[in-house]
């Protein structure tokens, strides 16, 4: 299925919220919390008529009797990453599989980031990481929806060794869209949450409803998308139950995680219509 992008003119009303400020070569439209200066402080130079008293360093001024005002960086642009899994496990879904909603989803991040004329870099990862370098205007969002239209889905989901090489990418304070079904062991998606270290990021992951309520009974032959394993399976009503618990105990081990490190966290299903998905993700 090739992504629809016809979407995105519905995100217009969206800007993307950030709460951290970064730097880097290039101005951005972000603009100060502090009227008239940045946030980054840069040196001292002498008072001069005009500025804003409020910037006087008076510890400064006792030691020397002299007024010195404190100056700052300019705010600088945010460069923003989105991080996509592209593991067999999102190949799940009948009208519409995990990876094209996430697709979406990453597609909308970066329409939204070239509307307020930043750049934006992004990777896909499965048991291989895939990385194309930060751009700004329709180009890079043109090469992104044919990159994902082309991917097929493959492999397991290397989460952890994925974002620890991903991390030197980033460097600086960035804001991560991070995009995964995250159906695997919750030892493995702290360590990788961990490895982000001090960025704002959001965590997303994107679950098909039959994940979420199996609604289904009786024998069946179970094949592990990633593994090929195939497993014969008598699902009861008991069986549902334990593992609906399961997984909403794996979700919330998830939010616990994400928390600790100040992220924010949204379990989605791909029946939630894709506008009321970045509804859910942008608002504050």
């Amino acid at each position: 299925m090739a992504i629809e992008t016809s979407f995105l003119s519905e995100l217009d009303r969206f800007n993307l919220v950030i709460t951290k400020r970064v730097t880097s070569s290039f101005i951005g439209q972000r603009k100060s919390i502090a009227a008239g200066r940045g946030v980054m402080f840069k040196d001292y130079r002498i008072y001069a008529p005009g500025d804003d008293i409020r910037t006087i360093d008076w510890k400064v001024f006792a030691r020397t009797d002299d007024l010195y005002v404190k100056t700052h960086e300019e705010e600088r642009n945010l460069i923003l990453h989105i991080i996509m899994d592209f593991s067999a496990s999102m190949n799940f879904g009948k009208k519409m599989t995990k990876f094209d909603y996430a697709s979406m989803l990453g597609v909308g991040f970066a329409y939204l980031a070239m509307k307020d004329n930043e750049k934006f870099q992004f990777c896909t990862f499965s048991d291989e990481l895939s990385v194309f370098q930060p751009r700004r205007g329709m180009g890079q969002l043109i090469a992104m929806v044919d990159h994902l239209n082309g991917l097929k889905t493959k492999g397991h989901s290397m989460l952890k060794d994925s974002l620890v090489q991903y991390k030197k990418v980033i460097g600086s304070r960035a804001l991560v869209f991070l995009i995964s079904d995250f159906l695997i062991p919750i030892e493995e998606i702290r360590e990788a949450l961990y490895a982000l270290g001090k960025q704002e990021a959001k965590v997303i992951q994107v679950l098909d409803p039959q994940e979420r309520e199996l609604g289904m009974q009786g024998d069946f032959k179970l094949k592990d998308s990633e593994t090929g394993e195939k497993m014969n399976v008598n699902i009861s009503r008991r069986l549902t139950q334990q593992y609906e618990k399961l997984l909403d105990s794996h979700i919330a081990n998830i939010q616990d995680t994400c928390n600790k490190l100040g992220f924010r966290f949204h379990s989605l299903t791909t029946n939630l219509p894709i506008f009321d998905a970045f509804f859910q993700i942008l608002q504050q």
